[in-house]
């Protein structure tokens, strides 16, 4: 058999396949543009509204009005430049984008307001199939309430809802601006708060009494819950693993954090709510 070497002729007028877009590229369909149509759908329902990006050196006394009243309502604020606005050109924009979100956001009066007895609060989670997974865990588990940053944190996109299998439509989701505020707010509520971390001194979650009302508190990957976060925390708390890799996938650590605290309670009908 005779082997044929292909020469530089044979690939003429061949292209690589291009590259798809990542999925969040493709999410036009949760995006509203325009000074009107932003204002009409901050003063009608801010809930719906994940997430405001405003371009950078625009100015005007009606998008001065966008922004104040989207701090007000704890919308998310993010000011960026003209190519991350996240538009195909020839969009008239004016200088203003809003993404919907996947879920309606509720204040933080009215998530306590229903007495969950167990909340999950996420610190930072920036990574939106990351914290799609962590929703669909906290479903599952029966942490059906949850806490996130305005800031730092991944907004409730399609990606997000796909990432939880369509959990994040049951779940009752708060955001809020400082989260140290909100977890000296729950203590004044009679909540224990455990901060997971990955340091071998802190609290096995095995050796850790879940009974009561409680709150657990995810950070980001890399850099985990943030100091001052920490330090609000009444007890934290570790996953301990006798292998020589000691990192977990924030998703993965947060599941097996609830489900452990579930396991504890379950026998106990008055800890079924959340």
């Amino acid at each position: 058999m005779t082997s044929q070497r292909k020469t530089a002729g044979d690939f003429e007028g061949r292209r690589p396949t291009p590259r798809p877009k990542p999925e969040e590229e493709k999410e036009d369909e949760n995006l509203l543009w325009g000074i009107n149509a932003v204002a009409e759908a901050l003063l009608g329902n801010p809930r719906r509204l994940s997430e405001i990006l405003i371009e950078k050196g625009k100015a005007g006394a009606r998008l001065q009005e966008i922004i104040d009243v989207a701090r007000e309502a704890a919308v998310r604020l993010r000011f960026v430049e003209l190519d991350r606005i996240g538009l195909p050109n020839g969009c008239r924009h004016q200088g203003v984008v809003a993404r919907q979100a996947e879920a309606e956001l509720l204040p933080l009066s009215e998530l306590l307001a229903a007495e969950p007895k167990r909340i999950l609060l996420l610190d930072s989670i920036q990574d939106p199939r990351n914290l799609g997974s962590i929703l669909r865990s906290a479903l599952a588990a029966g942490f059906s309430s949850v806490i996130l940053t305005s800031e730092r944190s991944a907004p409730l996109t399609g990606t997000v809802a796909r990432a939880s299998a369509g959990a994040v439509a049951h779940l009752r989701v708060s955001r809020v601006v400082n989260l140290a505020e909100s977890i000296r707010l729950l203590k004044e509520q009679g909540y224990w708060l455990y901060g997971a971390v990955a340091e071998p001194e802190a609290q096995s979650i095995y050796q850790t009494d879940f009974s009561g009302k409680i709150g657990i508190v995810i950070g980001s990957e890399g850099k985990g819950i943030r100091p001052l976060v920490q330090k609000c925390c009444d007890h934290l708390i570790t996953i301990p693993m006798p292998g020589t890799f000691n990192s977990l996938n924030a998703s993965v650590a947060a599941a097996l954090v609830m489900f452990e605290a579930v396991r504890q309670t379950r026998h106990c009908p008055s800890s079924s709510g959340a």
